[in-house]
């Protein structure tokens, strides 16, 4: 899959079309945004049934990339930041975290295979020389970073960011091996982040049942795709890279910005996230795990 109209995230791109729900459409509707049609709406209205608070999921996952593309920029002097399966633009692009926290300079680039994507994402974020929005498949690295990297400085250091978008890739599609051949062709210092939906596995069973039902819902009855892996399965997407602290967890769980306000809905116990560092000495490093 070397083209940018080729299948990626699971299932093919929906684009414009009315009559099939797309992903980013239905996440742009859970996220409270316009651009999405009424079978999107639909379609994640039946998610919603199963777990009602699903957009509040979406919603935390939001304020986690935040947090991370913050932290790399001010904690780690982060300057490129290249976010894959990028979607639709929403409130508070990351681009403009990244810009805002000293880091005026910050280059990025934001990468989706979906055309009507790209349309939005160049239309309403391609407003300085320093951000980009491209067509591209993240399942095939080598192509992306090429394309990537007539933007950024590949001799420097990247953050590669995936948000609650390997969940949307079979486990034939090696989602793995992808992470890995990303880090392969990434300079020492740089940083991945990965949020993924998580099925707690049986030892849970309440939340196992409800992971299991989600991933039903989403694979069989409504987008195609949507795999809820177990944290170790996830833990493993990082590969040869070194744990930020405080490591994999639960959203929320990650540096928060305050005390919970309320006890969270089991839905929201099933996405996790982590931040991982290539080894290397470009840059001062946020904490590892272990060192």
């Amino acid at each position: 899959m070397t083209t940018d109209t080729a299948l990626s995230l699971g299932v093919q791109p929906v684009g414009a079309d009315t009559d099939r729900p797309s992903i980013p459409r239905a996440y742009d509707y859970s996220l409270g945004g316009k651009d999405n049609y009424e079978v999107d709406r639909s379609a994640f209205e039946r998610i919603r049934r199963i777990a009602p608070r699903q957009g509040d999921v979406h919603v935390t996952n939001r304020r986690w990339l935040t947090r991370a593309v913050r932290s790399l920029a001010e904690g780690a002097g982060v300057r490129q930041f290249l976010d894959l399966g990028a979607g639709l633009p929403t409130r508070d692009p990351l681009h403009v975290v990244a810009q805002e926290c000293g880091r005026g300079d910050a280059a990025f680039v934001y990468i989706d295979n979906d055309p009507l994507c790209v349309a939005h994402g160049r239309a309403m974020l391609e407003r300085n020389e320093n951000t980009h929005y491209l067509p591209g498949d993240l399942t095939d690295p080598a192509a992306t970073v090429d394309k990537a990297g007539r933007h950024l400085d590949l001799r420097q250091p990247v953050a590669v960011l995936l948000g609650a978008v390997l969940h949307h890739l079979a486990d034939d599609d090696d989602p793995a091996g992808i992470v890995a051949r990303y880090i392969d062709l990434l300079p020492a210092g740089s940083y991945v982040a990965i949020t993924h939906y998580c099925d707690p596995g049986p030892g849970r069973p309440e939340l196992h049942e409800l992971a299991r039902e989600l991933e039903r819902a989403h694979v069989q009855e409504v987008f195609g795709s949507g795999r809820y892996r177990s944290p170790e399965r996830i833990r493993a997407l990082f590969g040869s890279l070194d744990l930020v602290e405080p490591g994999l967890t639960a959203l929320d769980d990650w540096w928060p910005q305050g005390p919970p306000v309320r006890a969270a809905a089991p839905e929201e116990h099933l996405i996790l996230g982590g931040l991982g560092r290539k080894p290397g000495r470009h840059l001062e490093p946020l904490r590892l795990i272990g060192r």
